[in-house]
């Protein structure tokens, strides 16, 4: 299934990359994440476990576990705080 995923600011600048088109076999949003992580650097360490990273589907917040669907919108970001 193909999928768009959007990277969010800080993801965006470590990656060079705002959105791209991946096709996939991720089932979650977490296997996604896994298959991204493989691509080597930057994208392993951008988002690695250890880093804090918020998820949504098509405009939804999501954990890890959330299912995937063919044309899904899936973002990653930062955290973010206001000021």
């Amino acid at each position: 299934m193909q999928v768009q995923v959007r990277f969010f600011a800080s993801l965006r600048e470590a990656l060079g990359v705002s959105q791209q088109a991946v096709d996939t076999a991720a089932a979650t949003v977490g296997q996604l994440r896994d298959e991204l992580m493989a691509r080597g650097e930057p994208w392993a360490s951008a988002l690695a476990r250890g880093q804090s990273l918020r998820m949504s589907v098509n405009q939804v917040m999501v954990n890890e576990d959330a299912p995937l669907a063919d044309g899904a919108e899936v973002a990653f970001f930062p955290p973010v705080t206001g000021g």
